[in-house]
């Protein structure tokens, strides 16, 4: 697995200033960009391609503080993480919620693929609005619920040691935690932010 931190000069701690890291990645990715090798053998330029791309796909991973928790949490622990299938039960209650979200705008959307003429389309008019917004307050609520998981990340890395591996790994099970939840958070905002776009069409 390569360590993305390492890769882009960055310190492994669970946050890491945006600005900061994308202009060290925009040096990088400068300084090995495969065109600036234009008398180069096929070998070099295959490398250099490959070195571009893994400080591409390190930057994607880091700037995204759920992607980096995971990427953190596979270095420390030195394996992929478990997927987890089961929804935890302090969030099926947000679960539910937006999956009868989801359902109400999906059947909305039927019946709006299945009106023929222009009148019945103009009637569905003011219910896709009221379903919109009833998303956009969902995924308000949600946004917020993901902030506070990112000020709690915020918090871990305040406590965070580049010497003492100790105190990180106790931190490692409410990274972990945080990690999780943040990834249910986004796949529903995902969603209801779908549902948005496809109602607004």
């Amino acid at each position: 697995m390569i360590d993305y931190f390492a890769l882009l000069g960055q310190p492994r701690r669970p946050r890491l200033e945006a600005e900061a890291l994308k202009q060290h990645f925009l040096v990088l990715s400068g300084q090995h960009h495969p065109d600036r090798l234009p008398e180069a053998g096929p070998l070099q330029k295959a490398q250099a391609q490959e070195r571009y791309a893994n400080l591409n796909a390190a930057y994607q991973c880091l700037r995204d503080p759920k992607e980096r928790l995971r990427h953190l949490l596979e270095l420390e622990r030195g394996g992929k993480l478990e997927q987890m299938q089961i929804v935890p039960a302090a969030l099926m209650d947000i679960s539910l919620l937006v999956g009868g979200a989801c359902r109400k705008a999906d059947a909305l959307l039927k019946e709006k693929s299945e009106a023929t003429s222009p009148l019945l389309r103009v009637g569905l008019f003011e219910r896709e609005q009221e379903q919109v917004q009833e998303l956009t307050t969902l995924t308000k609520r949600l946004e917020e619920h993901r902030q506070d998981l990112i000020t709690a990340a915020k918090d871990l890395d305040a406590r965070w040691s580049a010497e003492a591996a100790a105190v990180n790994q106790g931190l490692l099970p409410r990274l972990e935690e945080v990690y999780r939840l943040l990834s249910y958070y986004e796949r529903w905002l995902a969603h209801l932010r779908e549902r948005i776009v496809q109602l607004s069409m």
